[in-house]
């Protein structure tokens, strides 16, 4: 059975508008129309405004009373702290994911390491994000600490619009192979400090990009008009 028909009708709603999003297909700031929306996607209002409160509270979507919701806007400011204590939080899971991976786990995360070189390889950024988020997750989930991971996820959301956009930026997905395979081989040594500081620099040089990026094209991220 197909994986997306198993999910609520609500997730699979929000997907998509993350999808959107991402593609800048709904741009910051933007009113988001309930009618629209629901004939675009083929829901009722129902799952939609389920979905446009998960969205809420990934920061993605700014719901108000009596104007409706639109696409949340973030400064630049914003997104540098958002990476910022992202690279603190992800370095700590790092350094205590190598501290403390059995050798069973190490198998499962070379395994995640070859699908990235798979995708990688083929050129396929969209594909090579997907596995990226799968990689990071087990990489936080065997830290071993279940209030960090959580404090994680609920950033990771927050973020995962911006780690989508930065991979196109020129070089970025070359660089970005590159830090995973020295992150690995940090594991693979079970280096706990060595994986913190090349996790840190990781998350550093995605925020270079990103901004680099949306530079270059003239605009902000996400900027307020």
């Amino acid at each position: 059975m197909n994986k997306t028909t198993e999910m609520p009708l609500s997730l699979q709603v929000a997907e998509k508008i993350r999808i959107l999003i991402r593609k800048n297909e709904l741009a910051s700031g933007e009113r988001l129309s309930e009618q629209n929306l629901c004939k675009q996607l083929g829901v009722s209002r129902t799952p939609l405004r389920e979905a446009l409160r998960m969205l809420s509270s990934e920061g993605l979507v700014k719901i108000s009373p009596n104007k409706g919701a639109c696409v949340a806007e973030v400064s630049i400011e914003d997104v540098f702290h958002m990476f910022e204590t992202m690279s603190i939080l992800e370095g700590s899971c790092a350094r205590l994911a190598a501290e403390r991976i059995s050798d069973a786990d190490l198998a499962e995360m070379e395994r995640l390491h070859g699908q990235l070189e798979t995708f990688y390889r083929c050129n396929d950024p969209e594909r090579y994000m997907r596995f990226n988020q799968k990689y990071h997750k087990f990489i936080q989930a065997k830290a071993g600490n279940p209030i960090l991971s959580e404090i994680v996820s609920g950033l990771r959301d927050r973020i995962l619009l911006h780690r989508y956009r930065q991979i196109y930026y020129p070089g970025r997905l070359d660089a970005s192979m590159e830090e995973h395979r020295r992150i690995m081989e940090a594991f693979r040594a079970r280096d706990g400090n060595r994986a913190e500081r090349l996790m840190k620099t990781h998350l550093v040089k995605q925020c270079q990009a990103l901004v680099t990026y949306y530079a270059e094209q003239g605009q902000s991220i996400n900027s307020r008009r």
